[in-house]
């Protein structure tokens, strides 16, 4: 058989075939004339190389080959429909499967307590794994990782990713409300640079680097800092500060957030860092998978919430 040239058309006609056994019955299924289904079974018997039916009576009986093309022809033609076919909205109350977020730890603390709640209640069938992102090429996450989507800073993308950006992050410092190398300073004010350069820092890095953006950020102003430890999750850092008289630069909405609960102090940063734009990305053959699309919603929607700038 000559693929470049076999009409496709034509594996229809024989699907009807198999399914009816008779020209008349497939030629109604598929809203042609008896004639035109001949013909057609005339130009498979040709391409194909066997008879692939012999009459029986008034019936036409498929040959051992064509038998053998009944269910896996039936399974592609099924798999094309579906396809060609525009998306299909999907009831979460009913629907089973797993999705795959990567992403640091950031987003156990902000995005899976809300996640997981939204989920019990409307989509109590699926299930979701936040996997971590691949070290030194997070866009391998949604293959390396199978990851359904990925979350991370913005970053040019291969042209087979789908990209939404989700929020802003602005820095800020955390310390322990004991330090007392901060005694006198207001929660909320900007951080003294003298303090800020002097105090041993936290950094969270998952790949161990000793810098960061907030380096880079000193070094427009002439100055750096030290780092004493890193941490490849963002609540190592904060514990670390929370046992210690350590400082970290974490994003601003996990400092408020970790605040509360290890009771630390929150200062603004004395040199300008500007806020890292959070993005998801997604491979374009999910682009219209219903669960995906519709739980790609509710990251969307959540993590919206993080700055008000995104919000709806």
């Amino acid at each position: 058989m000559n693929f470049a040239t076999f009409d496709l058309n034509l594996l229809r006609v024989l699907d009807a075939l198999l399914c009816e056994g008779s020209t008349v019955k497939a030629a109604k299924r598929l809203g042609l004339s008896q004639p035109a289904v001949s013909g057609s079974l005339s130009r498979l018997r040709y391409a194909m190389g066997d008879p692939l039916f012999v009459r029986q009576g008034n019936r036409l009986v498929a040959t051992e080959y064509a038998a053998g093309l009944r269910v896996p022809l039936r399974e592609e033609l099924d798999r094309i429909e579906a396809l060609l076919s525009p998306p299909t909205l999907i009831d979460p109350k009913t629907a089973v499967g797993t999705f795959r977020i990567a992403g640091v730890d950031f987003f156990a603390e902000m995005l899976i307590p809300p996640l997981a709640d939204l989920l019990q209640k409307e989509a109590p069938g699926v299930r979701v794994q936040l996997v971590d992102l691949v070290p030194q090429d997070h866009v391998a996450s949604l293959e390396r990782r199978k990851a359904d989507i990925a979350l991370l800073p913005d970053m040019p993308l291969p042209d087979w990713v789908s990209r939404k950006e989700l929020f802003r992050s602005a820095f800020h410092v955390i310390a322990r409300k004991g330090n007392p190398e901060i005694a006198g300073l207001t929660p909320g004010e900007t951080m003294p640079l003298e303090v800020f350069c002097c105090l041993h820092h936290v950094l969270f890095s998952p790949e161990g680097h000793t810098a960061a953006m907030g380096d880079a950020a000193l070094a427009e102003v002439g100055r750096q800092r030290h780092v004493a430890i890193t941490v490849p999750v963002f609540s190592g850092v904060c514990r670390a500060v929370r046992e210690s008289d350590l400082i970290a630069l974490v994003p601003a909405q996990l400092a408020a957030d970790m605040a509360r609960s290890f009771e630390l102090q929150v200062f603004l940063p004395p040199m300008p860092i500007d806020p890292a734009l959070i993005v998801g990305i997604w491979h374009k053959r999910a682009d219209k998978a219903p669960l995906a699309m519709w739980i790609r919603e509710q990251i969307f929607r959540l993590t919206s919430r993080l700055d008000p700038a995104f919000a709806d």
